[in-house]
């Protein structure tokens, strides 16, 4: 009895402790009456608060009692309201104008502007500003929106308003999206965060891709948004060497809660520099940036949108400065679909002295458990800081109504069968697809056209494919696919058929097998496409591709070990037989060429390349991102790029007399690479560097040599693994190697400079490759170029010691 009325006092304490946080809300204007969007709301001498929203409106939770609001916008006065708040009230606010005056400052004719000595001063005090908190916890509140201002009626044939669901006028709200979460940092890397709660419009079951540590720019660092909107990263008003990008005006000074703050306008020396443009605000003495209202411009070199804007409000904690809101607004005309947007981040609760457990920063930059998308509407309209706009609330119920009706069996059956209508030319030119949704099922079937080749050991070819898909429960799923090959030249039919299953996201792994019949290329990197190869052959009379016949059985694993190790096992089991050339067609015919031999190394007559044989070989491989940092979601574990190499241990055994074995042979190779080390305003470097040695080689054939990854096509997709201007089949070894590949993109350093390049956005790149082999001792080789996108063209010369083989033009495409 006595625990039964102690749990009835808790519950009625509970209840009377709930029952004393009361809301204030209101409307933010300026002295003309129009809204002043996310302006700051907070109580003071605190970080607890909120923003308003792109209408001025605000919504704060108080406790019962006398507090003091502080309202604060970017070119505002700040201002305090004090409330004794017993209820809900509502308090609307008029903000006028920010007075910037030069009262204090003497301005003499040809002297050198006030504004450089702050801005020295601020530079001077940068290091110890941007170390100055070794670590910090925080909440985080991230909405996310983004609309369409226009949009041509139809793209691909398909109506725009229909698939985006717009108005009349092909506008409206396209995303929609917020999220709650526990942001934690130590310097100078270490992030982790925990998504509390998280909503997308007209996604009832998805998780929001919002990242606190996305929207933190901090304008301490020298280089800012690196590999985001631009490789080359923007350079900070107050970096080292801002002095030579920029220039600084003095706009005025004011007061605020006791201290002078400067406000100076930041205007880049050259038009097309990669800086900002805007206001930034710096406390005096102290030399902290207390606001930013910057912007950069396709001058500056960003892609994908034409400006983005961001504006950033600081507030006093514990003697230093940390930010409370951040905001990125965006526009821009992409292939005629006008868009706008923002991202808003409210920054409160901070813990400057967090104890973090250990291995609490673990390389999990982000965790989402399942619960994080199941909070209803209830808990939405009581945790959201920022009030939803009238057409924010009408997209969110439109969409989540619809949402709900395309969960049903009745929806999905009739969408699908709209979109699994079969069609000749869909199938001849994309493919064909049957899709379930509701039972989680998917059908495709390969584009006809892209099946179609040709070369001189099948002539005209087809391979064709089609894969069957099924997503059980826990996001697990596996996948078959037969494969049929025939050519009509040899008049020889294979097949295949591969079968995985993905049996844990969260680790990543999966097992697989496949067995069958196939021609394969005798490099196993690959040579050329089947379309070029088609049209090289077919056109030019060079039958570049070099091929051999394999029915095997393959068993492959692969799984994560520990975080950013990855292991995998294969057991791989073939019968072998070496091909030659059934036909010499050709749309043309070159009077000074003809087709070379199935052979690599015997051109001009049809030699067998190895005795038919069989083999038995395992393979396993270990591979270590160093860093490697991941988001854990329900649906999988993603890894980030990372900023430091990859390694990559790989033990391979040939066993011999096992299942009628031929082969006796070990390799062993080690490799380390790593993509985009960022170098600044210098743009980028890649490389890879590998060694390689058959420990073993007591019985070996030509498929099971070491191959490297060559080139002689004027056209090919680019890959910094493979050699511009190497051989595909010439250098292959069963003895030991060394090779090494470097590119760097300087990423418009030089183009920028051009006026009229700079429009193109051209990036150049230079780049080498390196290789030395019992076979192929000291080859080089070096290429420069420009590219744009996924178009790439170069110019490189190729050499074996002191010798130069070869050179000439290269055009790539592809990623």
């Amino acid at each position: 009895m006595i625990r039964i009325c102690a749990l009835l006092l808790f519950c009625g304490l509970t209840n009377f402790a709930f029952a004393q946080h009361f809301t204030a809300t209101g409307i933010v204007k300026d002295t003309n009456g129009q809204p002043v969007p996310f302006t700051s709301v907070y109580l003071k001498g605190t970080t607890t608060g909120t923003s308003a929203n792109v209408d001025g409106k605000y919504s704060i939770k108080l406790k019962k009692g006398e507090h003091t609001l502080s309202f604060r916008a970017v070119g505002y006065k700040q201002q305090e309201h004090i409330v004794n708040i017993s209820a809900d009230l509502s308090l609307n606010v008029t903000l006028t104008a920010e007075s910037y005056t030069l009262e204090n400052v003497n301005i003499r004719a040809n002297a050198e502007d006030p504004a450089y000595a702050i801005i020295r001063n601020a530079i001077k005090q940068r290091k110890t500003h941007l170390n100055e908190v070794n670590a910090f916890s925080c909440d985080v509140y991230i909405k996310g929106v983004q609309r369409l201002k226009g949009a041509p009626k139809k793209f691909f044939g398909r109506d725009i308003q229909k698939v985006l669901e717009l108005d009349t006028n092909r506008k409206g709200i396209i995303y929609l999206s917020e999220s709650q979460s526990k942001f934690n940092f130590r310097r100078p890397n270490d992030v982790h965060e925990e998504m509390i709660s998280s909503k997308v419009a007209g996604r009832n079951n998805a998780f929001s891709f919002n990242k606190a540590s996305d929207l933190i720019i901090n304008f301490y660092d020298n280089y800012l948004l690196e590999n985001k909107l631009s490789a080359r990263g923007f350079i900070s008003p107050i970096a080292d060497n801002a002095l030579f990008y920029y220039k600084y005006k003095l706009l005025g000074e004011s007061k605020e809660n006791g201290e002078t703050i400067h406000k100076i306008e930041v205007i880049p020396r050259r038009e097309n520099d990669p800086v900002f443009r805007g206001i930034i605000y710096i406390v005096d003495d102290s030399w902290r940036i207390y606001n930013t209202d910057v912007y950069l411009t396709k001058n500056s070199g960003i892609n994908f949108i034409d400006t983005l804007n961001i504006s950033q409000q600081f507030t006093k904690v514990n003697e230093v400065y940390m930010p409370t809101s951040i905001n990125f607004q965006f526009a821009g005309n992409v292939l005629g679909f006008k868009i706008a947007g923002y991202f808003v981040g409210i920054y409160s609760n901070y813990n400057l002295d967090p104890k973090f457990p250990n291995n609490f920063f673990n390389g999990e930059i982000l965790k989402i458990t399942e619960m994080v998308n199941k909070k209803d509407s209830v808990y939405w309209k009581n945790n959201r800081p920022i009030p939803l706009t009238e057409d924010e609330k009408i997209n969110y119920v439109k969409k989540d109504s619809v949402a709900k009706l395309k969960e049903s069996k009745k929806y999905l059956d009739s969408l699908e069968k709209d979109n699994n209508k079969f069609g000749i030319g869909k199938l001849l030119l994309h493919g064909y697809s049957i899709n379930d949704r509701y039972d989680k099922e998917y059908w495709s079937f390969d584009p006809v056209l892209r099946a179609i080749f040709y070369n001189t050991v099948e002539g005209f070819a087809v391979k064709y494919g089609v894969t069957y898909r099924k997503e059980l429960e826990n996001r697990r799923s596996y996948s078959i696919r037969p494969e049929l090959r025939y050519g009509f030249a040899n008049q020889k039919l294979t097949g295949s058929l591969t079968g995985s299953y993905y049996y844990n996201p969260l680790k990543r792994a999966s097992v697989g097998a496949s067995f069958g019949n196939g021609i394969f290329d005798l490099n196993n990197l690959g040579s050329m496409t089947t379309l070029g190869n088609s049209i090289n052959s077919l056109f030019y009379e060079k039958n570049f591709a070099k091929f051999y016949e394999k029915s095997f059985v393959n068993i492959n694993t692969t799984r994560e070990l520990a975080s950013g190790l990855q292991g995998s096992i294969s057991v791989d089991y073939s019968r072998n037989k070496t091909l030659t050339n059934n036909t010499d067609f050709k749309f043309i015919d070159a009077k000074d060429r003809e087709f070379t031999s199935n052979n690599p190394f015997t051109p001009t007559v049809e030699t067998p390349l190895f005795p038919n044989y069989n083999s038995l070989s395992a393979t396993a491989s270990l591979t270590y991102t160093f860093g490697q940092q991941y988001i854990t979601r329900p649906d999988g574990k993603f890894y980030t790029e990372s900023k430091f190499p990859k390694i990559t241990v790989l033990y391979k055994k040939g066993f011999n007399g096992v299942l009628n074995s031929d082969v006796d042979y070990d390799f062993v190779k080690l490799e380390v690479s790593q993509d985009r080390i960022g170098l600044g305003l210098w743009g980028y470097t890649s490389f890879l560097a590998g060694v390689g040695k058959f420990l073993n080689n007591k019985n070996m054939y030509y498929p099971d040599f070491k191959h490297f990854a060559g080139n002689i096509s004027t056209i090919f997709p680019p890959n910094l693994r493979k050699f511009q201007y190497l051989d595909f089949y010439q250098f292959s070894t069963n003895q030991q190697y060394f090779e090494a590949h470097l590119e760097h993109n300087f990423a418009g350093f030089f183009m920028n400079k051009v006026p009229l390049l700079r429009k193109a956005k051209l990036e150049e790149f230079i780049g080498g490759g390196y290789l030395s082999s019992p076979e192929k001792r000291n080859y080089k080789e070096f290429y420069f170029g420009i590219q744009r996108l996924v178009l790439r063209a170069s110019y490189g010369f190729a050499y074996d010691g002191g010798t130069k083989l070869t050179q000439g033009f290269r055009i790539s495409y592809g990623f």
